[in-house]
Order: structure tokens, then sequence, then C-alpha cells
């Protein structure tokens, strides 16, 4: 076990006390930020020349999946902000050294969705937006947002132009009061937004020539971690942590199967219903992480041999990787549908484990519309849509 998870674990006590506490905040707690920093994960797909673990990516999943059990929104900052650094290693030399470069445990937000616009100027673009889902914006020094490059009348070509523009805090808005959700509260994932902000062309990146792997060779050379899919390795990250919160559900429904007796007299530990069902979403649960982790293997080999990882692939994996996640939110809503009346109960972790999870499930990365559609599309060609940005 790499020494990123056993801290977790260590601290499992402290993070699941904090867990409650961080949703009333609209972001983590000092002390929950504290624990994730000092077990080194948001470090553990980070270059090593920028201070970085370069481990395993099952390593950084399996990180992810133990902070998401104990604490579900930790976890899922953990999973975006802990995928950042991956990208950030093939960025600019010049970029990772300003945001590495005086601290290795600087954390980078995003979002990555398209929402902003730019217009070229000289020596850079000029950027606005206003975007939600800032995840763990409060503690993050730096921005990743999503764009598209326009023409100098504010038209977008065809194909759209889209681009990730990295910005210091200090050149975006941290908008307060834009977090009110149901589930997953204590990300604080805010707004951020700015207007006609000026940067630099090395801080800008083509999304395309990064989804298809265009700068391994320059910047990450002979590294199979950075030669691997970028959409894949994001939607491994946010999958981790819905699995880590899946995890804190299964394991706080089954302190409760110890004890519930219900109205009518049934022990639920003995309960035959009770029983098939909690098995059923075990058993779904431990699918869904071996497939991850196979797949990730399989590609680590593929590109170790010098082989490129092809749409084709990318689309096969986020089908796999969204049924996956899918059986186990469908399982882990079966075994809560049995929970009786104790599952609606705010003070009780039942209901908060739920809530969380189905937040989380809700991401573009766990939903199966387009990841499904795309890869059908491609595998017959049929001509109708394809999201190649996976």
């Amino acid at each position: 076990m790499h020494e990123a998870i056993a801290h977790i674990h260590k601290n499992a006590d402290l993070l699941r006390e904090e867990a409650p506490k961080s949703d009333e905040l609209g972001k983590l707690t000092d002390e929950t930020v504290r624990v994730l920093k000092e077990s080194g994960g948001i470090r553990l797909l980070q270059a090593k020349e920028s201070g970085g673990y370069e481990a395993d990516p099952k390593d950084f999943y399996e990180w992810v999946r133990a902070v998401a059990q104990y604490s579900p929104s930790a976890g899922w900052v953990a999973g975006v902000v802990g995928v950042h650094p991956w990208e950030i290693a093939l960025m600019d030399p010049k970029l990772q050294e300003e945001i590495y470069g005086t601290d290795p445990d600087t954390w980078t937000a995003s979002p990555y969705a398209p929402v902003g616009r730019a217009k070229a100027v000289e020596g850079g673009f000029l950027f606005t937006t206003d975007v939600p889902y800032s995840t763990g914006t409060d503690f993050c020094e730096w921005a990743i947002l999503g764009g598209i490059v326009t023409d100098a009348d504010g038209n977008v070509g065809s194909p759209p132009d889209i681009r990730h523009f990295v910005l210091p805090l200090g050149d975006y808005e941290i908008v307060e009061g834009s977090w009110n959700v149901l589930g997953l509260s204590g990300t604080g994932s805010k707004n951020v937004r700015c207007v006609d902000t000026f940067i630099p062309d090395y801080r800008v990146v083509e999304a395309p020539k990064m989804i298809e792997g265009k700068f391994v060779a320059d910047r990450q050379p002979g590294k199979p971690l950075y030669a691997l899919s970028f959409g894949c390795t994001f939607a491994s990250a946010i999958s981790s942590a819905t699995l880590g919160i899946a995890r804190g559900a299964l394991d706080v429904y089954r302190d409760y199967m110890q004890k519930r007796v219900s109205a009518a007299g049934v022990v639920a530990k003995v309960d035959p219903f009770q029983q098939a069902a909690l098995a059923e979403a075990e058993g779904d649960w431990t699918s869904a992480v071996l497939l991850l982790d196979t797949l990730t293997d399989r590609w680590t080999e593929q590109v170790s041999r010098g082989e490129v990882i092809t749409t084709g692939q990318r689309l096969e994996f986020r089908r796999d990787q969204v049924r996956a996640v899918q059986r186990v939110l469908e399982s882990v809503d079966k075994v809560y549908s049995l929970a009786g009346s104790a599952s609606v109960w705010t003070d009780k972790p039942l209901e908060r484990y739920w809530r969380d999870l189905r937040a989380g499930g809700s991401h573009i990365c766990n939903i199966y519309d387009t990841a499904y559609t795309s890869w059908a599309n491609f595998e017959f060609q049929t001509g109708g849509p394809v999201n190649t940005m996976h």
C-alpha cells in the first residue's frame, strides 16, 4: 500500500468527524485539507521534476477511494484536484515552474467545460468566463478553465477551437454563494469568473492535442504514465471518487444492519432480502474496482510498448467505466430502499452518503448517454455524433 493511502486510513476517524462540518461550511475544513496535503496524495500523478511521485495511477485511484470512503466531499476534491497534476506535467515547462517552483503542494482547480470565450491578441488571449463547478477552489492557487477561441467578432468556428486556459488566483474571481446543492456540498464547487483577462500563449493548451497525447514525446518522453488518455484518466478519477463514496455508503449500511430490527420484528442482518441486496452491491463494487484497475494496467502495458491508444479504445473504456459505476449506483439504491425510515434522517450517515453518491453520479463522466451513443456511433460508423473529447 502506498504511504499516501495508508495516511488516509490512519486518519479515518478525523475525516469522518470533519465531513459534516465541511457540508455545513460549503467547503472542506482546514483540518481535512491538512490531512490530504500531509498524505501527499495530490502529488501521486505529479511529475518527479515538480516534486511528485509519478506513481502507478492505480495507487492514485485507491487513494481517492479511501478519502471518499470517509469523507465524500473530500474524496471528490481529491479526485478532481488530484488529476490536474497529470495534465500539468504535459504543459509548457515554464508554466510547470510557475505552478510548482516554490511549492510542490500547490493545488489547481478547474472546470474544463468550454464555457469561456477567448480572442487572440499579441502574445496570448483575452479570456472571459463565468463557469460553475470549480471543485475545491477555495484551496487552489491556480485554475484550468475550458474555453473556445473565437474570431474578432466573437464567432465560434467549426469545429470549435477548444483550449484549456491556465490562470493564477488573482486573475479570476471566486463567486461566493454560488454553490447551493443537495449533495457534495463540502466540495465548495463554486463559480469562477473573469472578464478579458490576458493569458499568455504558454499558459494555453489545445484540448484536442492534449486528449490525443500529442505532448508526451516532447514533454514527458519515455514515461507510460503520461502516455495514457487524458479523458479516461480524468473519468477514472471521477469514478474513483464515486466508488469511494459508495464504499462508505455500504460500510454505514452494514453497521446499520447489525443493529436494525424493523417495527415488524425483522432482524436486518438475517433478512434474506437485505442480505441479497447487500451481496449484489458488494459484488458490483468489487467488480467496478477490478475493471478500472485491469483497464489501467492493460493501457499501461500498451503504451509501454510504444503503441498509441486509439479513439475506439477510449470510447470502449468510457463505455465500460460508465457501466461499472452505474451498476454500483443501482445496487446501492436497492440496498438503501430496504433501510426503512432511518435512511431519511439528516442526522444519520445513511442519508448523507446516499445524497452525496447520487450527486456524484450526476457528473458527466458517470452518466451513460453520450458515452454509450458515442461508442455505438463510432463502432457502426452511423454518422451520428461521437464525442472524441474522451
